[in-house]
């Protein structure tokens, strides 16, 4: 078994097939209402290579001019964001171990050519609630370490039906995916990864 760092909780196949199926149905209507759109990084305009959406009264956002931030609005449409499903509220009630809902649920897709860099999330107010993250679809490479960039780091195989916690000692942990294993899932219509990441932005 890989040792993880302390704080970061692996739950293998917290969510069975038809869990997992029931919870793409709710991520489509989701983003039938949120289109998935391509983020830039700040500063050099880069584009990410997932594509995003969110859902919950907050989303996840960052452009060229203002940086990383949350908003209560679709950057592209300036729709509201959709209601958070009450899957995802039922799953955090019962792992998180926090006691107020999460505000937040970013819903990166990645292709099965996409990686995504090792990154702190601290752009919340609150770090003592801890960040939930779903695989759903191709297994993924997961890479953990510590609070410092540069530090030692610890890599698990993903599949779909993981959860992942992020909590305590671990809440800043640098994270990321260091590949996409394409065709060891049935779950989407086409090769990929969903990745729903719930967090609590604002203070209580």
């Amino acid at each position: 078994m890989t040792a993880l760092p302390a704080g970061v909780r692996h739950i293998p196949g917290a969510l069975d097939p038809q869990a997992q199926a029931e919870l793409v149905d709710d991520i489509r209507a989701v983003v039938s209402q949120a289109p998935l759109f391509v983020p830039v990084m700040p500063r050099t305009g880069k584009p990410m290579s997932v594509r995003m959406s969110n859902c919950g009264p907050l989303g996840w956002v960052t452009d060229k001019e203002r940086g990383y931030r949350y908003q209560p609005t679709h950057p592209v449409t300036g729709a509201p964001w959709p209601a958070m499903p009450a899957r995802l509220l039922a799953l955090w009630a019962e792992l998180a171990g926090y006691p107020h809902p999460p505000e937040a649920c970013l819903i990166n897709f990645y292709a099965p050519e996409t990686k995504m860099g090792l990154h702190q999330d601290r752009d919340e107010a609150d770090f003592d609630a801890p960040v939930l993250s779903i695989s759903l679809g191709d297994d993924c490479l997961f890479r953990v370490g510590g609070p410092e960039r540069g530090g030692k780091t610890s890599s698990l195989r993903l599949v779909s039906g993981d959860i992942i916690v992020l909590g305590g000692a671990s809440r800043l942990a640098y994270h990321g995916v260091d590949r996409i294993y394409p065709g060891t899932s049935m779950l989407l219509e086409k090769p990929g990864r969903i990745n729903l990441t719930l967090r609590r932005v604002t203070l209580p």
